[in-house]
């Protein structure tokens, strides 16, 4: 059949969303097309019929693709066609991603694509919502394994009122932005940004966000039950039963040894020691594992350590709550601050809490260090950005870096969405800041430590943050009727656990928050205590950082940029430019700053000394508003004519010397008195209605003759 459409809609936030199956890539398992306010977005998914050999984690690659001739424009560069991902493409596709991996079946390691592909674009149709939509509704109707569906959105809230998928120029004006995934009875995945909002209030908005997308559930599951597939089967590459039962009765001792070590690093050896010899006893016996000859024991061995250290290190929580390194369930490691360790950087600071530490270094200047970005949206010049490096040494791994991945964009934008919160309006700091964040060692997270060590370098730099930014990371392990909360969770805590939830802020309220799960979902009395409990551990986090660094420095150090700032009326920034740049050349090079004019008619200055911006900015302000009568100035001679002498008061403003206003005495000759370069003071005696300047020597002290000097 060449068409058999099938279209579901629903009013999802007072805007009405399509669903359309049956019509575009039918050969893909799954294919919808979800449709909002001339948004519209193809997604499709397909998973592999056969494993490859030695799968050992579930591949699942979510991409998300903005097409630049949905909104109608051109891919910027020289290439002109959509290329590599950009930044915001990449983080899309990890919010998919999140919600959706824990809804596949344990063992499902059959390589699964799901591509979202932005086919038009209208600026009332959040793409990136009806991606993850679209998402969770060909999953829910193919025959792919997976306990969907789900649903997601965006909550703004605008006057105190919470808004559902706020459009492009509704965000301007929302004090915080939430992403919330989750299925009917429980949420998923959490993940935005808020202008120091309360707990409770943030809350609410995850709340009503998932009130919402019980509406979307319901509709998916109509879907399925009138045009889904049968779901395939398939063989689970889970640990099998009998491997388990022989390693709880024959390694448990060895693998309570290795749990109870504290050091990260040395029970990391101890462990690959572990598999080692469990992997050599299955070679040997392979039946008594529930093997055959010729399986890949390596592999067994790493499944079988892993499942029984799994379950051991989760029964001593829930039974004993007790941690690695004896720990309680709220207590934060020990937490080291250091500040101003860089000596040529313009702010840093080294946050190190437990094996966790990162370095933070700052770099103010000016517009040239803007960063621009192009999508379907439109351009953007960020003149705040954090970036996150994640280097394979920070967890003892002898390999190169290979640029940048998916998961240090998305570390990197969830720190710099925290610190964004208090970094001052441009009004107040008309300067651009770059923060970038050095994992140096890295056991649990390294995010919320990027956050610690970002404010204190921003403090050590002399920003005005309006107030100090921690994070702290969360855990969870539940066996379904018990749960117990982490604070401040291990590398091993969240490979082994249920949760990574991550909340940063002031001492005030949220600035950012994320949550990734590894279960079905989240009931809201362990999303409402994780939130508490993490406030708790961030007010202690900030106390410690305190002890080092609490405000910001009153002056900026050696070397760094100034910046002095005038407004100036839109309609003279062409007569500040000059001809060709002439005159905003020349200002530059008399005074050797930088100069850089928005389109606002903000004039900013910038240069390493303050008292030569402030006479710039003065130049600056003489050129565009004239100086006033009766003010004295130092000027250069420029040109000598007979009836008198030119002069620049600043360059690109002159004014007649008249030859009878040189001296007290008869002037014959101008030049017997001043030659072109001398610097001579001068007092402005009229402005004539054409704005030319008529000025007097003698009234500030008459010259004598060169000759009698």
């Amino acid at each position: 059949m060449l068409n058999d459409k099938k279209v579901y809609s629903l009013n999802y936030g007072g805007k009405e969303v399509t669903i359309e199956t049956g019509r575009m890539a039918k050969q893909a398992d799954g294919s919808v097309i979800v449709s909002c306010n001339g948004t519209q977005v193809l997604v499709t998914v397909c998973s592999a019929h056969e494993m490859k050999d030695g799968q050992d984690f579930f591949p699942l690659l979510v991409e998300y693709t903005e097409k630049f001739y949905a909104a109608g424009k051109f891919v910027g560069g020289f290439l002109k066609r959509e290329a590599r991902p950009s930044t915001s493409e990449t983080l899309n596709a990890r919010l998919i991603d999140r919600p959706l991996r824990p809804l596949f079946p344990t063992g499902y390691m059959f390589e699964t694509v799901v591509s979202c592909t932005v086919l038009s674009y209208g600026t009332d149709g959040d793409a990136e919502v009806l991606a993850a939509l679209g998402a969770s509704a060909a999953l829910t109707i193919s025959d792919i394994p997976f306990d969907g569906p789900i649903g997601t959105c965006k909550v703004g809230r605008i006057g105190g009122e919470y808004i559902l998928n706020p459009s492009q120029d509704q965000w301007e004006e929302s004090d915080l932005e939430i992403t919330v995934a989750a299925s009917s009875d429980a949420i998923l995945m959490v993940e935005g940004e808020a202008d120091i909002v309360p707990e409770d209030e943030v809350l609410g908005a995850i709340y009503f966000g998932h009130d919402n997308i019980k509406d979307y559930v319901k509709v998916m599951e109509q879907m399925r039950s009138e045009i889904g597939k049968p779901k395939r089967e398939f063989i689970s590459a889970a640990a099998n039963e009998t491997m388990m039962s022989k390693m709880r009765s024959d390694y448990a001792s060895a693998a309570r040894t290795n749990i109870s070590i504290v050091d990260k690093m040395e029970r990391q050896y101890a462990n690959k020691a572990f598999e080692k010899s469990v992997k050599a006893d299955m070679a040997a016996d392979p039946a008594a594992f529930g093997l055959v000859d010729g399986a890949s024991f390596g592999r067994e061995a790493y499944k079988g350590v892993d499942e029984l250290l799994y379950e051991m290190m989760r029964a001593d929580i829930l039974d004993e709550e007790k941690r690695i390194g004896g720990r309680s369930m709220t207590k934060v490691r020990a937490i080291e601050t250091e500040a101003n360790i860089l000596t040529s950087v313009h702010g840093s600071s080294l946050f190190t809490r437990g094996e966790t530490q990162v370095l933070a270094a700052v770099t103010i200047g000016g517009k040239t260090g803007e960063k621009m970005s192009d999508s379907i949206r439109g351009t953007t010049f960020d003149k705040f950005y954090l970036h996150y490096n994640f280097p394979p040494y920070s967890v003892g791994e002898a390999r190169g870096v290979r640029g940048v991945g998916r998961r240090e964009l998305g570390h990197g934008n969830l720190a710099e969405r925290a610190v964004k919160a208090v970094m001052p309006s441009y009004d107040d700091f008309a300067y651009t800041t770059r923060i970038v964040c050095e994992v140096m060692e890295s056991n649990g997270s390294s995010s919320m430590g990027s956050v610690c060590s970002a404010s204190m370098a921003l403090m050590d730099a002399g920003v005005p943050i309006t107030n100090p930014v921690a994070g702290i990371a969360m855990g969870l392990i539940t066996d379904g009727d018990r749960y117990k909360i982490l604070t401040d969770i291990l590398g091993d805590e969240d490979h082994l656990g249920d949760m990574d939830f991550k909340v940063a802020g002031t001492a005030e309220g949220i600035t950012a928050i994320q949550m990734d799960i590894k279960i079905t979902g989240l009931t809201r009395e362990i999303v409402e205590k994780s939130i508490q409990q993490a406030k708790e551990g961030r007010l202690h986090i900030l106390e410690e950082m305190a002890k080092t660094i609490s405000t910001q420095r009153a002056e900026f150090k050696d070397g760094v940029p100034r910046i002095e700032t005038t407004q100036i009326p839109v309609d003279k920034i062409g007569a500040l430019i000059g001809p060709g740049g002439k005159n905003i050349k020349k200002l530059q090079e008399d005074f050797d700053v930088t100069i850089e004019i928005t389109e606002e008619g903000l004039v900013k200055v910038l240069g390493a000394d303050k008292e030569v911006l402030l006479n710039c900015v003065s130049a600056v302000d003489l050129q565009i508003n004239g100086p006033a009568v009766g003010t004295v100035y130092e000027a250069t001679v420029v040109t000598i004519k007979e009836y008198g002498a030119f002069v620049d008061i600043v360059p690109g403003l002159s004014g007649l010397v008249h030859i009878s206003e040189l001296a007290d005495d008869r002037v014959k000759d101008v030049n017997e008195y001043v030659s072109e370069g001398d610097k001579i003071s001068v007092k402005v005696i009229e402005v004539d209605r054409m704005g030319r300047l008529k000025l007097s020597v003698k009234a500030v002290k008459s010259l004598v003759k060169k000759s009698d000097r």
